[in-house]
């Protein structure tokens, strides 16, 4: 088989590369190892937001190329920076003439100046993706590739690239349990990286990979990465990701992923380790999080404490489905205490130091200090979302209220963001505290 441009993977990179290269004449060919009809992938079950460094991606060119650039902590290469930034507007316009439908709304919620591929999925629990926008827009590229005269072709497992003379000419593959070898000018990797791949997590990420949470489609396996590399391509800039805080019980539990997740509460609480003591600067925002509890011993023994005035907030400053009351009705425990040593006492924490950290945050708060307990090398640039920032939290509990604790899983993702952004820290309330026992996991990162 001989084609002008072949792509590993049949998700968004696989496909888009594909139709472009056929509207431009030449003859593409999408290799994609699962059998499905609507096979599952972590482009299908995306939220479908385009943006950029969280930022509406039809911000103008030059903002684009600053966050980027600020947020990469300068690693990023320049000239492609300024590629992405200045076809921003440019592919989305692409994109709708291959059919794509955009929107504003992203589950349930007005993102003015946001393009949100339609129909947006459900505030729901759980993976909802069937008919939403993605699954929609995979379906048409898939179409317009057929009519042109290219194909998609299902059950094609890559193994190997072909490098002939210095050039990539194509791959080595299995069909049905044949080996096979397609030939091509050229050929793009698409695989959606290794947020799937438990061995490459704990090379490149963590060595707990049995304690984070895999928020990937299935195919997610490395082996794009790994072709690459017995190609001689140089690999590097793996050590983070792009990630979401969610509830622990979402390792055993699929109704707790990919939402709801803890991003919005945990951005405005207090996130401890098991000596009770700070190891992050929670202003940063939550992937930023996600990094350092991936880093920790064990990111299961990450606890997140909020107090009810916060948790009452969450689903008011969510952008995404709200944890407060779709977690807890989806099976994510709760453990609620009338003061800090109660509530220590009852998630295994040393009191003492519990209290000392909530008293030094506090204190912290009230002088306008930078955080004094921050611990995380590289800081990731976050949109802030606090709407009451450094107002003390010492009303009292109302009865009856819920509070809860919760193990945090991290979501794996293949992308990174870095920056310079930060806060001083916000004020805890000592009289009435909710803690979020979850741990972390990695990639997707797509904007997903």
């Amino acid at each position: 088989m001989q084609f002008d441009v072949v792509t590993i993977g049949g998700g968004f990179s696989g496909l888009v590369s594909a139709c472009r290269a056929t509207a431009l004449g030449l003859k593409a060919a999408v290799l994609e190892a699962r059998t499905e009809e609507r096979y599952p992938c972590s482009s299908r079950w995306s939220t479908g937001v385009a943006h950029v460094m969280s930022l509406p991606i039809l911000s103008e060119p030059d903002r684009l190329y600053r966050a980027i650039m600020d947020g990469s902590g300068a690693n990023a290469r320049p000239a492609l920076v300024r590629a992405l930034a200045d076809n921003a507007k440019r592919t989305i316009e692409w994109l709708e003439q291959e059919g794509a439908q955009f929107g504003s709304q992203a589950m349930q919620r007005e993102r003015p100046g946001a393009r949100v591929l339609a129909p947006n999925r459900g505030s729901v629990a759980g993976l909802d993706w069937e008919d939403r926008g993605p699954d929609l827009l995979m379906r048409r590229l898939e179409q317009n590739l057929t009519r042109r005269g290219s194909v998609l072709m299902r059950g094609i497992k890559v193994e190997r690239l072909v490098v002939e003379g210095g050039a990539c000419t194509g791959v080595e593959a299995v069909r049905n349990g044949e080996h096979i070898r397609i030939d091509a000018k050229a050929v793009v990797i698409g695989d959606g990286g290794f947020a799937a791949n438990r061995e490459m997590i704990a090379q490149y990420i963590t060595p707990r990979s049995d304690r984070v949470l895999c928020r990937v489609g299935p195919g997610a396996m490395g082996d794009g990465m790994r072709m690459a590399e017995a190609a001689g391509a140089a690999i590097g800039g793996l050590g983070e990701f792009y990630g979401h805080v969610h509830h622990r019980n979402a390792m055993t539990d699929a109704k707790l992923w990919p939402y709801p997740h803890l991003d919005s509460a945990s951005e405005v609480g207090l996130l401890v380790g098991p000596d009770g003591k700070r190891f992050t600067d929670e202003g940063l925002g939550a992937v930023c999080m996600a990094n350092a509890i991936a880093r920790l011993p064990d990111p299961l023994s990450a606890v997140l404490i909020i107090d009810d005035a916060i948790w009452q907030t969450e689903p008011s400053i969510s952008t995404t489905v709200p944890a407060n009351p779709i977690m807890v009705e989806s099976g994510g425990a709760l453990v609620s205490a009338p003061d800090i040593a109660t509530l220590a006492a009852r998630m295994g924490l040393p009191a003492a130091q519990l209290e000392a950290t909530a008293r030094d945050y506090n204190h912290a708060v009230e002088r306008g200090d930078a955080d004094p307990h921050a611990a995380v090398s590289r800081r990731t640039a976050v949109r802030r979302r606090d709407p009451d920032h450094g107002r003390r939290r010492d009303r009292p509990a109302r009865p009856g209220a819920k509070t809860r604790r919760q193990r945090f899983s991290r979501p794996l993702c293949g992308r990174s963001r870095r920056g310079t952004g930060r806060r001083p820290p916000r004020r805890l309330c000592r009289r009435r505290l909710e803690s979020l026992h979850s741990r972390l996991p990695r990639r997707r990162a797509h904007g997903r």
